[in-house]
C-alpha cells in the first residue's frame, strides 16, 4: 500500500510533534546528547543491515523507523542549539542530489550507470564542502572488507581499474601462491601481509562480477550459523555433547542441515 504525499507529509509531521514532546516531558529523552546517541545509532544502522539482508519486511520497516529517529534526534539537538533544523537537513540533501545529478536536472548525457558513478565521484570533488582527495570519503572506521570494497569502487570511478576479470583472476591466484610462501618461509609478519593482499583481491573480483563481498559474506555467515545450529540440536536431541562427536558424525548432521534448506527452498 502506497500513501500520498499528503498523508506521508501527515506523518512526518506527527513523528516531529511526538519527539517534541518526548525532548520536553521523558527524561530519559530529554538528557540524550549527541555523544550519547551516537553508541546506538550504530546499533540501529547494524539492526537495519540484519534485517535487510534477511530480507524481512516487518523488521526492515521497524528498524528503518528507529534509524528515522535517530536523524530526527540529532537534528532536533542541534535545533536547540540554534546550529541547524531537520528543514535545513533536507534542503542541504536536496541541492547535492540535484547537483549530483546534471543528467537528471541539467543538460549532462549519460549512457548508463557507469557515467552516473564517474560523473558523481567528479562533482564530489567540485563541490563547496565535497571530498578533497578520490578517498577521502571513505570513511576511516568502515570495516575492512566494506572499506576495501568502497576504495576499489570509488578508485575504479576515476579509471583506476583492471580492463577485465580475468586479469583479477589472474591476480587473485598470485596472492595465494605469496600467501603459500610466506607460510612455508614461517615469516608471521608476512603471512599477515600476503593475506591481507589476498582479501583484497577476492574483493576486487568479486567487485568485477557485480558481487557486493559484504553481503555475500554475510549471507555465506547466516548460511553457517543456520546449518551448526542444527547440528547442535541434533546433537542434544541425540543426548551428546558436540565435543564427544567425531568430525564425521556432525558432518553427517551437517549434510541434514544442507538437505533441509535444499528442500525448503524448492
Amino acid at each position: 500500500m502506497s500513501h500520498s504525499k499528503e498523508e506521508k507529509l501527515r506523518a512526518f509531521s506527527e513523528i516531529l510533534d511526538v519527539l517534541d514532546t518526548l525532548r520536553v516531558k521523558c527524561p530519559w529523552d530529554a538528557k540524550q546528547t549527541n555523544e550519547s546517541l551516537r553508541p546506538n545509532s550504530v546499533e540501529e544502522m547494524l539492526e537495519l543491515a540484519d534485517a535487510l539482508i534477511r530480507d524481512d519486511v516487518q523488521d526492515i520497516k521497524k528498524e528503518l523507523g528507529d534509524v528515522l529517529l535517530h536523524v530526527l534526534f540529532y537534528s532536533r539537538i542541534a535545533d536547540e542549539q540554534q546550529r541547524f533544523d531537520i528543514a535545513d537537513v533536507c534542503d542541504a540533501l536536496t541541492k547535492k542530489l540535484i547537483f549530483r545529478h546534471p543528467h537528471v536536472y541539467g543538460t549532462a548525457a549519460v549512457e548508463g550507470t557507469d557515467d552516473v558513478l564517474k560523473n558523481w565521484e567528479e562533482l564530489k570533488l567540485k563541490e563547496k564542502d565535497g571530498n578533497k582527495t578520490v578517498l577521502s570519503g571513505v570513511p576511516s572506521a568502515l570495516p575492512a572488507l566494506i572499506k576495501a570494497f568502497r576504495v576499489q569502487e570509488k578508485t575504479a570511478n576515476v579509471g583506476f581499474d583492471w580492463d577485465s576479470p580475468e586479469e583479477v583472476w589472474n591476480k587473485v591466484k598470485e596472492e595465494i601462491a605469496e600467501v603459500e610462501t610466506e607460510i612455508k618461509n614461517g615469516n608471521a609478519v608476512d603471512v599477515e601481509k600476503e593475506f591481507g593482499d589476498l582479501l583484497f583481491s577476492v574483493v576486487n573480483v568479486a567487485r568485477k562480477y557485480g558481487v557486493n563481498p559484504e553481503n555475500a559474506l554475510e549471507k555465506t555467515n547466516q548460511k553457517f550459523i543456520s546449518r551448526f545450529n542444527y547440528v547442535e540440536a541434533k546433537s542434544k536431541e541425540q543426548g551428546k555433547r558436540l565435543k564427544e562427536m567425531t568430525l564425521d558424525e556432525m558432518d553427517v548432521l551437517w549434510d541434514e542441515a544442507k538437505r533441509n534448506e535444499n528442500t525448503a527452498q524448492r
